[in-house]
């Protein structure tokens, strides 16, 4: 069996390693691709619409299934018009899972995607109210050198997006999977983690019941 590709947009191998090690809680052969340039975390809308092109234009292995890990699904659509096998993306799946609790919520790093997520967020919400995107403080690449910084962070905005009435808060970034793990127990709302609901999405797809 092929397997499925989980494609990191961003540079760095070990934010690769990561979250193939979350997929693979869920889905069973993954494997993982890493950008071969560009920036080690995407910020802004220029490095997204890079990685929009790198993604789309990727020539890949055969695969059972492909999931694009930038939560604004950088090439997504381009991808899945090119292969012939299900392409996912974290952020449509993240917003999917949030949107069955109602209102929802983002907690996230970057200031410079905010335009993008609520576009991507609203489009995905189906019937569900948006609340919107709720922002950490500080540099996100600083908060990423500093696990207790960025827990105390996003727990932070998490507070104020369920106090503005998310009934769910999504911790949007491929690179924030292993802080939406340890936070989830302790959040005043369900947190979604994209790479868990996109690996949920694509069992189903895939007609796999996932792992326990």
């Amino acid at each position: 069996m092929p397997g499925v590709i989980l494609m990191n947009p961003n540079s760095n191998a070990a934010t690769t390693d990561a979250m193939v090690a979350i997929a693979s809680q869920i889905l069973p052969d993954v494997t993982g691709w890493t950008a071969p340039g560009g920036p080690g975390m995407i910020t802004g809308p220029d490095a997204l619409d890079a990685a929009a092109r790198l993604i789309g234009q990727a020539e890949l292995p055969p695969a059972d299934g492909v999931i694009v890990s930038a939560f604004g699904d950088p090439g997504r659509a381009e991808l899945a018009r090119r292969l012939v096998c299900p392409v996912v993306g974290i952020g449509e799946a993240a917003a999917q899972e949030a949107a069955a609790f109602g209102a929802f919520a983002v907690a996230t790093t970057t200031p410079g995607l905010q335009s993008r997520i609520d576009a991507l967020m609203t489009e995905r919400a189906g019937a569900a109210r948006y609340v919107g995107c709720v922002l950490t403080a500080g540099d996100p690449l600083d908060l990423m050198r500093d696990a207790a910084a960025l827990d105390a962070a996003l727990m932070d905005a998490t507070l104020r997006a369920a106090q503005a009435g998310a009934q769910a808060v999504i911790v949007g970034g491929g690179p924030l999977g292993e802080a939406a793990d340890r936070l989830s127990p302790h959040a005043p709302v369900p947190l979604i983690a994209p790479i868990r609901a996109a690996a949920r999405m694509m069992a189903a797809r895939l007609g796999q019941s996932g792992k326990t």
